[in-house]
């Protein structure tokens, strides 16, 4: 009788063994499979998914095969690891176990986008909009309307957003984009504005903004954005208008064919710095780190006028004789290849 027992757990033991053997090779052959790919191949991880239904769908989609060994692996060996949502590239000649190393790792792939300096909001969103890869939830929304979904109900989007890099995954959202720019724009305009210079006719950090948009659209031209600061700092102390055309474009909105003529420096609208006293109400444009530093730290100096070479750069005087002998010189004799500001930046 205890022969016999014995006997039978000897075969029970060698059974199990043998399972465990095969559930090993099974799980080892399905780690080691190459994917069935001929070129790359992106794998999307939607937020709240599952390993294992994402590898069902992987295993329908012909990609892999065996799904659920792998699923046994995963739930046996990490599960504890959270599955990352996003975009996932694979290759060929990766295997499975490729895939699953790149889940624990949350290696997914990343897209960028970039908000260029001079953008106004109109098209900052048009780039938005634009990429497709972006969750678009603010697309058939109005300004007002997003600023509400943003946190920032009754306030005018203009400016408010830092021109910049931004890097996002696939399935991230239009809104959580711009709540990443305008909360790097609020941090960077606060730095900006705990080392500002001494006298400035500034009640609050928007009003430097303002400003600083202004010679965002002026000049390109590192080295000139404090002079031209100082020009429209020492307007405003004087009570002198600040006539600068880019505020003059923007007040035209989409009517500015790319000239501006007598009859538009005369038209008064809120942006109209040649009729209106101060500055517009609003920025008009997004502004980077060193136009809000100009803005908050102007050039020392006493000139009051500046006019564009035609190069990008400007000259500037000190009196009306001296500025209108710049404005013969540089405004009455243009080259075919004139231009009062730096060509047009773009996202690269």
């Amino acid at each position: 009788m205890i022969r016999k027992i014995l006997l039978l757990l000897e075969g029970a033991v060698l059974i199990a063994g043998l399972l465990v053997a095969l559930v090993a090779w099974q799980q080892h052959a399905a780690l080691h499979q190459a994917l069935n790919l001929d070129a790359e191949y992106f794998i999307e991880v939607p937020a709240g998914a599952t390993p294992g239904g994402v590898l069902n769908r992987l295993q329908a989609d012909g990609v892999l095969s065996n799904a659920f060994w792998l699923r046994l692996y995963w739930r046996f060996n990490l599960r504890e690891q959270a599955l990352h949502s996003g975009e996932y590239r694979v290759m060929p000649g990766n295997t499975a176990l490729d895939l699953l190393s790149l889940w624990r790792r949350g290696e997914v792939v990343q897209y960028s986008l970039t908000l260029v300096e001079g953008w106004n909001f109109r098209q900052l969103r048009s780039a938005l909009q634009r990429e497709t890869r972006l969750d678009q939830r603010l697309a058939e929304l109005s300004d007002a309307q997003l600023m509400e979904r943003l946190g920032l109900p009754g306030l005018n989007p203009e400016g408010r957003f830092f021109p910049d890099t931004y890097r996002f995954v696939r399935g991230m959202s239009d809104l959580d984009l711009l709540k990443q720019a305008h909360a790097r724009l609020e941090q960077v305009l606060a730095e900006e504005w705990a080392t500002r210079a001494e006298g400035l006719p500034y009640k609050e950090p928007y009003e430097a903004l303002i400003m600083a948009s202004m010679i965002e659209k002026e000049t390109g031209v590192p080295e000139e954005r404090g002079e031209i600061a100082g020009v429209f700092i020492r307007r405003l102390r004087i009570g002198m208008r600040l006539q600068t055309d880019p505020t003059v474009i923007y007040g035209m909105g989409e009517r500015y064919n790319g000239r501006i003529t007598r009859a538009d420096l005369r038209e008064p609208t809120p942006y109209n710095t040649y009729t209106i006293d101060g500055m517009p109400p609003t920025p008009i444009a997004l502004v980077g780190r060193e136009a809000i530093h100009a803005a908050l730290n102007p050039a020392e100096g006493s000139s009051l006028y500046f006019v564009a070479r035609g190069d990008g750069s400007h000259v500037f005087s000190n009196t009306l004789e001296q500025h209108n002998r710049a404005v013969r010189e540089y405004q009455l004799k243009r080259r075919a290849d004139y231009r009062s500001s730096p060509a047009p930046r773009s996202a690269q």
